[in-house]
């Protein structure tokens, strides 16, 4: 059973960061927080200690994970070419929510990899985390801490809840800032790719490589990235995103809603702060995530907001878009995803 300790987000003990570097070395699991969700973290370079993830989150061979680094002169181990668009994109956007794929070294596992030639990469913007990889002395893989396909992990307490009974440690650091993963691109395509929307938006990458290419379709075989399947993310209700916007969005929010209810379902809304007069009247759950221009609010509070609904056992959420300009692209994909799919036009 894992025990929950908490530490400074800004200044971390170096006792406990200790701690849970040696359970890192030894071959266990910490789940640590970053910037972006918590990870589940193992030692990357160590085969066996790979596998216990897979094993505890019970997710697919398939599924690569991301090595999480502390410093940029950690890529020439890992990496077999370091393209100049790498370091630069490393000097701009590192640490923080971006993922590089690059053609990897043998030293990286290919149960890392899923048995592809590439892997992925990315330092943390977390004191905790960096204080861990740096105390461990060996990139950590490190999934979102949560059984597979669910809702991703914000808080020490939802990994508790996913994960408690099959890992050796959680750091509590408190909520995470972002809420979403991170931006995964794809170097090794002769575009740069976003192959899964994330912290960091493609507009921000535009303004140093010119244009991103955004992958439209998942290839067969092993995934090219994490989080890529097309049920994932998902809450224990199943979820319909709504496109489109006021007043059809709004008129189609309160159809569906009266459909479902009248069915005899417990129906959740996931919905912007200006929507709830629209829908106030109606025998619902509501859950406003933020003003539907700031979207780093909607971000931080999407999978939190998500595993609220489930608590109050709602057996239908329904989920407003959010378009798709800035961090509006990667809540679209995680809603998406977490519909599997199901995606209805309110306008």
């Amino acid at each position: 059973m894992a025990q929950i300790v908490r530490i400074d987000p800004q200044n971390p003990s170096p006792p406990t960061i200790a701690r849970a570097a040696e359970i890192i070395r030894a071959g266990g699991l910490v789940a640590f927080p970053t910037e972006t969700v918590y990870g589940l973290g193992a030692d990357g370079l160590n085969p066996v200690a790979v596998a216990r993830i897979f094993e505890a989150k019970e997710r697919p061979s398939e599924d690569p994970l991301i090595l999480h680094i502390a410093d940029t002169d950690a890529l020439p181990s890992l990496v077999r070419e370091l393209p100049p668009l790498a370091l630069e994109l490393g000097r701009r956007f590192w640490p923080g929510p971006l993922t590089l794929v690059l053609p990897k070294k043998p030293v990286v596992p290919d149960i890392v990899t899923a048995g592809l030639p590439t892997v992925a990469v990315r330092m943390p913007a977390h004191p905790v985390a960096l204080a861990l990889i740096r105390a461990a002395g060996t990139p950590i893989a490190a999934p979102s801490a949560n059984r597979f396909g669910r809702t991703s992990p914000t808080t020490a307490q939802h990994v508790w809840e996913d994960l408690g009974d099959r890992i050796d440690l959680i750091l509590d650091a408190g909520p995470t800032s972002i809420g979403v993963e991170s931006t995964v691109l794809d170097l090794t395509r002769p575009v740069p790719t976003i192959l899964r929307p994330g912290g960091l938006s493609r507009e921000a990458l535009e303004s140093v490589l010119g244009p991103v290419a955004v992958l439209a379709r998942m290839e067969r075989g092993p995934m090219p990235a994490p989080g890529l399947f097309p049920k994932h993310y998902a809450p224990r209700a199943e979820l319909i995103l709504l496109m489109g916007s006021p007043p059809g969005l709004h008129r189609s929010l309160r159809e569906i809603s009266h459909h479902y209810t009248a069915e005899g379902h417990c129906v959740g809304l996931l919905i912007a702060e200006e929507d709830r007069s629209a829908v106030a009247d109606l025998p619902v759950e509501v859950v406003a995530v933020g003003p539907e221009d700031d979207l780093e609010t909607v971000a931080r509070n999407l999978y939190q907001a998500l595993r609220t609904l489930d608590e109050r056992d709602v057996s239908v959420i329904i989920a407003r878009d959010f378009g798709s300009q800035g961090l509006g692209l990667a809540i679209r994909d995680r809603l998406m995803r977490a519909a599997g799919g199901r995606v209805i036009s309110g306008e």
